[in-house]
């Protein structure tokens, strides 16, 4: 199963990291603009994703809240009709919060480099450091570690709960 090392912290702003996250990664970030919509589950989190040319997919995974690197397993699905999962989603499930955010995304070797402009929250950056099959997730924190070192970012206040509970208990709503 696809694993990641993950880590968000909180940013005063895209535009002041993305010079430096452009120096790291050695190439131009890609701009997506991303609909999440989650749904109730007993186990993990549950979210369609829908991109703004339309594309779509059904991602489930697990990942504990906490501030630290930590581990994250998903599976994605592709799918063909957003607006109808959607629906018969909601139907079985229940809603249970919607998440809109500009990403610029970026690659630093095996590592995603994600600059968020979540729509009510703020700028947020995040890290995924892919892990392989087998692989100690020790290897993929220290890795996490050193980009946020290299960015730095060493200091940046850690998030710990997802945009979607974020939003959901207003913990991070900044004042605009």
């Amino acid at each position: 199963m696809p694993r990641n090392i993950e880590i968000k912290a909180r940013i005063p702003s895209v535009e002041a990291l993305l010079p430096r996250a452009l120096e790291v990664a050695g190439a131009p970030a890609q701009i997506i603009d991303q609909d999440d919509t989650f749904f109730a589950t007993t186990r993990g989190r549950l979210k369609l994703r829908v991109l703004g040319h339309g594309e779509a997919e059904l991602i489930h995974y697990h990942r504990p809240d906490a501030a630290h690197a930590r581990a994250s397993d998903y599976v994605r699905v592709p799918v063909s009709d957003p607006q109808g999962l959607r629906e018969a989603l909601d139907r079985a499930w229940g809603q249970t919060g919607r998440v809109r955010k500009r990403r610029w995304l970026l690659m630093a070797g095996r590592t995603r480099i994600h600059l968020d402009r979540v729509e009510g929250l703020g700028d947020f950056m995040e890290l995924e450091v892919v892990m392989q099959e087998g692989e100690d997730d020790h290897q993929g924190i220290l890795q996490a570690q050193d980009l946020m070192a290299a960015l730095g970012l060493e200091s940046a206040p850690r998030v710990e709960a997802a945009y979607r509970d974020l939003l959901a208990t207003g913990q991070g709503v900044r004042d605009e």
